[in-house]
């Protein structure tokens, strides 16, 4: 907090104080409702500023994250506030959400998704290494009985389970070169087969 900040507050403190001090004074003769009243208030304040504050952590929970779209022969997703594509795919008839990374080569699932979807991490060869922000990491290969997206299934997808810790899946071009097109405009990226 900078010294504009401290002298705002302090000013806006007053006034609160000054304003509430003489609507107290002019209901002193009926103190207990003027009490009550105020200690509502101050309440709704609270309250007020606690969402304010909190609504980073809790806008995804009460307004659903952004979710694609068909336009057409299209599928549309839109950005999302932090600048990522997201999408969610049926894989093997479960629903799992993924980043979309045209930077990454293949469907690489966390071990936690792959489990989800009846792949027993702890079970796979880990043969395979990625180049990650975080550093090399191993993978394991496996297939994909189906990944379906609006009624569009693909059979036999290539995938990789990654060996190192990860917050969610990542949807690459072993999938997304399967679209025709892949167009990133006006916040929205449009995926056509």
């Amino acid at each position: 907090m900078n010294s504009d900040d401290t002298a705002r507050l302090i000013y806006l403190s007053l006034l609160g104080i000054v304003i509430a001090m003489s609507y107290v004074l002019s209901n002193r003769t009926n103190i207990g409702k003027t009490m009550q009243y105020a200690g509502i208030w101050v309440l709704i304040f609270m309250g007020a500023i606690a969402v304010v504050g909190l609504w980073g952590s809790i806008k995804d929970t009460l307004i659903p994250p952004n979710h694609a779209f068909t336009r057409g022969e299209t599928i549309v997703l839109p950005l999302a506030n932090d600048g990522h594509y997201y999408l969610t795919l049926d894989v093997n008839n479960v629903p799992v959400g993924f980043v979309v990374d045209t930077g990454a080569s293949q469907i690489v699932l966390s071990q936690q998704d792959a489990m989800r979807i009846g792949i027993d991490p702890s079970d796979l060869a880990y043969l395979g290494s990625a180049n990650t922000a975080n550093g090399e990491v191993r993978t394991a290969a496996v297939r994909l009985d189906t990944v379906t997206l609006d009624g569009l299934t693909d059979r036999d997808v290539r995938a990789v389970v990654n060996d190192g810790e990860m917050d969610g899946s990542l949807l690459g071009m072993t999938y997304l070169g399967r679209f025709e097109s892949i167009t990133i405009k006006n916040n929205e990226l449009v995926l056509s087969r």
